[in-house]
């Protein structure tokens, strides 16, 4: 299992060595990369030392002014959606080939899942409020992150992330039913699984899948998005919920085995 690939192709590669099935829990694009300022699709376009100006600010907690900024620097662009649609689609060529084992898939909130059918192989399928059997247990796949309360998403943005609202997530959670393996990019609503604690602030979890753990009581329940959580695991009755890893910096899957 991986999630928050961002861009990482080639340790995805080697990911599913030895393994039945590889499941990919999200964030495949690399936009931002804060670790390499000369990475990600903004640093590409503006090179290290404009991304390190926006990830200061970024750092600082100065959002708005961040948001002005990179604002400022997309509008400096003819054409910026155009730049940003052929740059994710460069990477989703390269990772979606990467992916050699039988691969589930769900996406990230740094995706553009209308585009993952252009790239999706024969070895590939993608999950979304859907079920899958593998190896004998029923997995559940629900993708995307959660939108702020009260906020709606973007218009006009060059890169529209995947954010949901809280009622169009929560139905993707109950369509699901019953599981043995609850697969979602964003971690249930626990604050130790929801605090990063290099960024120093609390993601969004849902409570929705809290609720789904509370009542179904899965075996696992498995995801991403908080790079560096408080803790990567914690147990929630007899459910095992585990955050499988910030897969760009480590390169490492995590195995389930049963």
């Amino acid at each position: 299992m991986v999630s928050d690939v961002h861009g990482n192709a080639e340790a995805l590669a080697r990911a599913g060595d030895g393994a039945d099935a590889l499941v990919v829990l999200g964030d495949l694009v690399d936009f931002v990369d804060y670790h390499d300022h000369s990475g990600g699709i903004m640093g590409r376009v503006f090179g290290p030392e404009r991304v390190a100006v926006f990830a200061r600010l970024r750092r600082e907690r100065k959002h708005g002014a961040a948001a002005a900024y990179a604002r400022e620097l997309w509008t400096g662009l003819e054409d910026a959606a155009a730049v940003v649609e052929e740059a994710v689609r460069a990477q989703y060529k390269e990772l979606f080939a990467a992916m050699t084992a039988p691969t589930y898939a769900t996406p990230g909130n740094v995706d553009q899942p209308g585009l993952w059918p252009e790239f999706v192989g024969d070895g590939v399928r993608v999950l979304d409020g859907e079920s899958a059997l593998i190896g004998g247990l029923r997995f559940g796949f629900v993708g995307g992150a959660l939108l702020p309360p009260g906020s709606v998403p973007r218009r006009g943005s060059v890169f529209r992330p995947y954010l949901r609202t809280a009622e169009d997530f929560d139905a993707g959670v109950a369509a699901l039913g019953p599981v043995d393996v609850l697969c979602s990019h964003v971690p249930p609503d626990v604050p130790e699984l929801t605090y990063d604690v290099l960024a120093r602030r609390a993601e969004i979890g849902s409570g929705a899948l809290l609720r789904a753990i509370t009542e179904h009581r899965p075996r696992w329940a498995v995801f991403g998005h908080v790079h560096q959580p408080l803790a990567a695991r914690v147990r929630v009755g007899r459910t095992e919920c585990a955050n499988v890893g910030h897969f760009q910096r480590t390169g490492t899957p995590y195995v389930l085995r049963w």
